[in-house]
């Protein structure tokens, strides 16, 4: 297989940059009259869907089933690596569309498991954030064919807690939070990124320099000393945690129905149970929430071509984008989307990111395969302590 040189752009400005212009896009108002491309109809069909296991609402596809006729088989995932791996395990076959995030463009490049999309295609393109496109045509233009990801569902992962169990001094949690001895086993965390929270914090007190965690990126002889400190810090309060999460139900059970008061969570499983009433709360910590955009890819087995440019084309409308946003809590790529959201959606978005919390937003940098691999490595020593 021919290998492509294929740079990661640095994590900086730019980079911070789209996920701003994504945050405000997901609290603007809608600034007028939203003008619709004629829509692709199909009489039949069927459609296969590999996503995260929380984006896809009962009533948002029966929607479109009705709209359009097109069935949809969706599989629900949990984690970037099972993406890839039910990908690689059938060359992208019984596929059409699956869901990797904007970061991992780098452990996708020389699989040959993704085509280009065909922009033509797609008239509601233009109601896609600008800012979160051009990262589909700079960080996953493979071999010069254009882009193989369109940006879907933006998201953060931060502090997740009970709110009448449990409450952040002044007002602003940390990561440090999970780890302190009063929450001693009512604690959770995804285990790599609560590791890399857990790294966020130990800068702000001295058991890391600061800019470690990002500097790890820069090279496998830089990244083991931090993760080995990480990990032994970690292993030492393993005790801390009741349970590792893997996907958004286990999240929310784990904050309803199995001790937890307080853990390192994304956005939509908490305020998703927010929305329902349920006495939780969500907020990006003083160390800044880790910031995240999921997209669409199609596969490059696809059988299903029309119907995938038809989901993708409805996915980009604003009025079932936002209806969506009220079911599964996180955030749209479609600019206008949130107008089509209810008030809650908006009153949980301030509350998440209280101040300057935007602008403090921790992108997560483009991560080559080396870097999963020597992560997954630190992460199964500490699971298995």
């Amino acid at each position: 297989m021919k290998k492509q040189r294929f740079t990661p752009a640095p994590r900086g400005a730019s980079r911070r940059s789209f996920l701003r212009g994504a945050a405000a896009a997901g609290v603007a108002a809608a600034t007028g009259p939203w003008i619709v491309s004629p829509r692709v109809l199909a009489s039949s069909g069927e459609l296969n869907i590999l996503m995260w296991s929380d984006y896809l609402p009962p009533d948002f596809l029966e929607a479109f089933t009705g709209e359009t006729g097109i069935k949809v088989r969706y599989t629900g995932i949990g984690s970037n690596e099972e993406i890839i791996n039910k990908m690689k395990a059938t060359r992208g076959r019984g596929v059409d569309i699956c869901s990797p995030t904007n970061l991992r463009s780098g452990q996708w490049v020389n699989l040959d498991l993704l085509q280009p999309f065909d922009y033509a295609r797609i008239g509601n393109l233009k109601n896609v954030n600008k800012a979160m496109l051009k990262v589909g045509d700079a960080e996953w233009n493979f071999n010069g064919r254009g882009s193989h990801w369109l940006p879907h569902i933006w998201g953060t992962e931060a502090v997740g807690w009970r709110a009448d169990l449990w409450a952040p001094e002044d007002d602003l949690p940390s990561y440090g939070d999970i780890w302190q001895p009063e929450v001693r086993g009512k604690t959770m965390c995804r285990p790599h990124s609560g590791m890399l929270g857990a790294g966020l914090y130990m800068e702000t007190i001295g058991e890391l320099e600061p800019g470690d965690i990002w500097r790890a990126y820069r090279g496998e002889d830089v990244m083991r000393p931090v993760w080995s400190k990480i990990t032994d810090w970690c292993i030492a309060r393993k005790a801390q945690i009741k349970l590792f999460w893997n996907d958004a139900d286990t999240q929310k059970n784990g904050l309803l129905n199995d001790g937890v008061v307080v853990g390192q969570t994304w956005d939509g499983p908490v305020l998703a149970l927010k929305t329902q009433g349920e006495p939780v709360a969500y907020r990006a910590p003083k160390e800044g929430a880790l910031a995240w955009v999921d997209g669409m890819a199609l596969s490059v087995a696809a059988e299903n071509t029309d119907a995938a440019y038809t989901f993708i084309d409805y996915c980009f409308r604003p009025e079932p984008a936002g209806k969506a946003i009220d079911k599964h809590g996180y955030n749209s790529a479609v600019t206008g989307a949130d107008a089509h959201a209810g008030d809650v959606y908006k009153k949980n978005f301030q509350d998440a990111y209280p101040g300057d919390a935007l602008s403090n937003l921790n992108p997560w940098p483009l991560e080559p395969q080396w870097y999963a691999d020597v992560r997954t490595e630190y992460r199964n020593k500490f699971v298995s302590a």
